[in-house]
């Protein structure tokens, strides 16, 4: 993750999982860059309200773009984790940049 001038520069990574762990890192890649550091945070922030809802609240398409594909592994408490992984990640690595 590279942050310049309070916005999201660059944020790439290489990792190994399950279907759902390396989707939810693509796009959430595709979705981030150009973000205001803010605005990431909010976006994880919505992104692991939904997942954490176990299905009750639904993903907004105008918050989280394509993520919000996502919202059915709410339901599957075991994949969680799995499309929650990298956003965490990326968590860390916002606030290590920043």
């Amino acid at each position: 993750m590279a942050v310049e001038d309070g916005k999201v520069a660059q944020i790439s990574w290489d990792g190994e999982g399950c279907s759902i762990s390396m989707a939810s890192a693509s796009v959430l890649s595709e979705l981030a860059e150009g973000m205001t550091v803010e605005e990431l945070h909010a976006v994880i922030g919505n992104f692991r309200e939904v997942l954490r809802s176990r299905g009750k609240i639904p993903a907004d398409p105008e918050i989280l773009g394509d993520a919000a594909a996502f919202e059915g592994v709410a339901r599957y408490a075991a994949r969680v984790k799995c499309a929650m992984i990298s956003w965490v990640a990326a968590e860390d690595a916002l606030n290590q940049a920043t």
